[in-house]
């Protein structure tokens, strides 16, 4: 994997990864000894409590005992168990745990082993050799009521629509029929049309999510007919042939769910959400800003935002090395100087390394299709979404000198284009603009090669850096591009130097309609002006 240039975890030596496990495992079995089966508690009314409060008052008691899922009263956690399919030893737990924050209720998970090592399929001693069918759900309790109420066999795939990890398809080979039914956002359908890949397309059929067909669970609870839901399933048929029959249920989806189809919002920056609406898979990201004025310290907190709400993300820094670039990141996530408290190192780095995020290993100038093949493995092996590439120009490298670097540059792009649409997966790349007057502002134009930049290009992202005679200078997000619904504006950023993080201003973001734009500037040919715009 090395050699492929991806690094998945940091190194550590084979002593140090099974006294791990093996202390994961002793954690599990005094854990599992503690919890308790749910009709073992203290009366019927705490078991109706609990129940209720997981939703799952419709699951038996004779479900619940047939999984083995058991009840941690001091933590309010159901405890999933990992048991090793060939001698049934106990290997792991998940405990999952409900939090109340208003009206909104949140589901909590924790695993022994760490979640990077936790590869339980749950269910799976209870397949048989002869099972030939399967329905992959992305959620323990989803598993429960598919077999309760279909008797079908059933398994929970250990990080839900998040990951599918090759190590878990040798359990998978025996059937011949595998349903997916990971949940019911449109997030879970993306999902299960990239895992039925991994599969193969031949012999998986996906569960459409709508009103009418929501996660199991509910279905259950809704008292649905869950067989008919799974015999309405549909083919996963040839990538590249399609009829609007597939297509329907989809098109009605996005017409419903359009919140969902506008992409991952981000946390830290609610403006940029104004503009773009979300980050969205299969889309091409071009970004931009003068030398020195933030762009990797600013994409880092952009991807890490993303990252910290589930998209797994894949980092290639070709500029700075992979210690410097986690460095910012970290001090990103902490949101502090971690140089002045030491102590708490050990703390924000466990938690950061729980996030679904990796590093190509290359650095310096590198052949495009070394960098097209690692990122090809990164999707397979890790369910990557997010690809950020820093920058465009250290991929222009050896193997181009006998070649137009503009016509280089457009192979690259029209590589990255590709990629991104065929393997549904986000790709921010940075591209370095050309040499300018420093005191006018960047366009589209300024980007270096920009005509097929810009027309390959969803979303064309400028970070404006106005240095200033007179004062202090000011940096600004422009988003000249935006492919999805034509929003384009500006709003200002103030850059936090203890945490190396940009946060945007309290100032009202502007948004213009591309048509708003050409009247503007209709206007002014008509006055005779020629001077720039002025933004706020």
């Amino acid at each position: 994997m090395r050699l492929r240039g991806i690094t998945p975890i940091p190194p550590a030596s084979s002593e140090e990864m099974e006294e791990e496990m093996r202390q994961a495992r002793e954690d599990a079995r005094c854990i599992w000894e503690r919890a308790l089966p749910l009709w073992e508690l203290l009366d019927e009314k705490e078991t109706k409590e609990t129940k209720a409060l997981f939703g799952i008052s419709k699951v038996t008691n004779a479900t619940l005992k047939r999984f083995a899922v058991r009840y941690l009263r001091t933590a309010r956690s159901l405890v999933f168990p990992w048991f090793s399919p060939q001698d049934a030893t106990l290997k792991g737990l998940k405990l999952l745990r409900v939090e109340k924050k208003g009206g909104t209720i949140t589901y909590v998970e924790e695993t022994l082993p760490r979640f990077d090592s936790y590869r339980n399929l749950f269910g799976l001693p209870l397949i048989g050799r002869r099972d030939t069918e399967l329905v992959l759900t992305g959620w323990e309790l989803d598993a429960l009521a598919l077999h309760q109420a279909a008797g079908v066999a059933s398994l929970a795939l250990p990080r839900g629509a998040s990951s599918l990890s090759p190590t878990l398809l040798p359990y998978l080979e025996q059937f011949k029929r595998i349903t997916l039914w990971l949940g019911e956002d449109l997030r879970s359908w993306e999902a299960a049309k990239l895992f039925a890949r991994k599969l193969s397309l031949k012999r998986c059929s996906l569960v459409h999510p709508g009103n009418l067909q929501p996660r199991p669970l509910e279905a259950l609870n809704q008292g649905l007919n869950v067989t008919k839901i799974l015999r309405s399933a549909v083919l996963a048929s040839h990538k590249s042939i399609i009829s609007f029959r597939q297509l329907r249920e989809e098109v009605f989806g996005e017409l419903v769910n359009t919140e969902q189809v506008s992409g991952v919002k981000w946390a830290r920056f609610p403006e940029l959400n104004k503009l773009l609406k979300g980050h969205r898979r299969g889309e091409l990201t071009i970004f931009t800003g003068p030398t020195g004025s933030g762009k990797t310290t600013f994409i880092s907190e952009y991807a890490l935002d993303l990252c910290m709400q589930g998209v797994c993300t894949l980092w290639g820094s070709f500029e700075i090395n992979n210690v410097r670039l986690a460095k910012i990141m970290l001090t990103q996530f902490a949101g502090r100087r971690l140089e002045d408290q030491l102590e708490l190192y050990d703390e924000w780095a466990d938690r950061f390394e729980e996030l679904p995020l990796y590093f190509m290993t290359f650095h310096g100038q590198q052949n495009i299709k070394t960098v097209i093949d690692t990122m090809q493995h990164a999707v397979y092996m890790y369910d990557i979404t997010h690809v950020v590439v820093d920058n465009l120009q250290f991929m222009m490298g050896h193997e181009h000198l006998s070649v137009d670097r503009l016509a280089a540059q457009d192979y690259i792009i029209g590589a990255f284009r590709k990629f991104a649409t065929d393997n549904m997966c986000h790709i921010t790349l940075i591209i370095h603009p050309r040499k300018e007057d420093d005191e006018k502002e960047l366009q589209t134009a300024s980007i270096f090669g920009s005509a097929k930049a810009s027309q390959e290009a969803d979303n064309v992202l400028i970070l404006q850096d106005r240095k200033l005679v007179t004062g202090p200078g000011k940096r600004y997000l422009q988003v000249s591009k935006n492919r999805f619904d034509g929003d384009v504006g500006i709003f200002p950023l103030e850059f936090s130097k203890a945490s190396l993080s940009f946060s945007s201003s309290k100032s009202k973001v502007r948004l213009k309609k591309m048509k708003e734009e050409k009247e503007i500037l209709a206007n002014k040919i008509v006055e005779g002006g020629s001077g720039a715009s002025k933004k706020p």
